[in-house]
């Protein structure tokens, strides 16, 4: 097998991860009615396992998907610090995740100092749920504008043992609505990937795990754009009968 197959390998890894980060900060708004919550014999509610959330999320039945059989302790924790509570969202609910993703080149690795150093550089900041964040200047209370995880599960870098951590890519993702408009946190996500891969000599991939192009990039801001003008849209009102 070679190099760029295993990478694309451990990069679709990178679906479970991000379902896990979508977790850390809030699940999407969906109708779920008519759907019957499980609960155990005391009647409390039984949380379903990352399998079968991942389940539900892509629509498997009849085996269509292989559950997964593990699931990721999500639950929040108490912060030892305001600084761990840097980068929390401040609602749970979002409509749009848009992911990139910085790979290693073939054959090699995203070792864990080096990408601390290069996030740094590139004005992020390490906070809630050990992953990184860009914060609004001047008003951190309001979340992060994108995040950083490891598309290594967990997701989050162990500062503890940072000198340790080898990793094919990592994951950017910006998850709307944001503190700031759509099309701005784009405009602050993309260049901080670029940069970073520039510092860790990586390769910017899409979603898709392609090499990131300016077709690519002027769809996803056009986009954005259609998002933003939706957002700022007046509700439509329905002609009053006479």
């Amino acid at each position: 097998m070679s190099d760029m197959a295993m990478l694309r390998i451990w990069i679709l890894v990178a679906g479970v991860v991000l379902l896990a980060a979508i977790l850390f900060f809030g699940r999407p708004k969906k109708p779920g009615q008519g759907r019957r919550v499980p609960r155990d014999s005391e009647g409390r509610r039984v949380e379903p396992t990352l399998g079968e959330q991942l389940d539900a999320e892509l629509g498997a039945d009849d085996g269509a998907v292989e559950p997964m059989q593990e699931s990721f302790d999500l639950e929040p924790r108490p912060a030892a610090s305001a600084k761990d509570d840097l980068g929390k969202r401040t609602t749970d609910e979002f409509d749009k995740i848009v992911t990139l993703y910085l790979a290693a080149r073939a054959g090699q690795q995203l070792s864990g100092p080096d990408i601390v150093v290069a996030a740094e550089r590139a004005g992020l900041v390490f906070g809630h749920m050990g992953v990184f964040h860009r914060l609004v200047e001047n008003h951190p209370e309001r979340g992060p504008v994108f995040s950083v995880a490891n598309i290594v599960k967990p997701g989050s870098f162990d500062m503890a043992r940072i000198q340790e951590l080898q990793t094919p890519a990592i994951a950017f993702f910006l998850t709307l609505p944001a503190p700031v408009a759509a099309l701005d946190a784009w405009d602050t996500m993309l260049p901080t990937a670029q940069r970073m891969a520039e510092l860790l000599d990586g390769v910017v991939l899409d979603e898709q795990r392609n090499a990131i192009g300016r077709q690519r990039i002027a769809h996803i801001r056009d986009e954005l754009r259609a998002y933003d003008r939706q957002r700022e849209a007046p509700p439509l009102t329905r002609p009053s009968r006479w």
